[in-house]
């Protein structure tokens, strides 16, 4: 990976590696949304022009994902002291 973030010699970590395709991934998501935007003229994700994105003013739909990350990091922190 021809990349500043990661070491030159070889002692490039799966973190360091990951970071960076996050990175870059998120740079080009964005870039595509641009290309999006100009193409149909609307502006960011609303109910209205994509059914995928959740209607954030809904309560129930944020009391529904607080009880799933929750629940997540707590079966995340139950694993990780298992294995301890």
């Amino acid at each position: 990976m021809a990349s500043p973030e990661l070491d030159t010699e070889g002692k490039t970590t799966l973190r360091q590696a990951l970071v960076v395709m996050i990175h870059e991934t998120s740079r080009h998501a964005g870039h595509a949304d641009i290309v999006r935007e100009l193409i149909d003229g609307s502006i960011g994700g609303s109910k209205d022009n994509n059914p995928c994105v959740p209607d954030w003013s809904e309560e129930a739909w944020w009391r529904d994902y607080l009880a799933h990350v929750e629940a997540s990091a707590t079966a995340a922190e139950q694993a990780l002291n298992e294995r301890r």
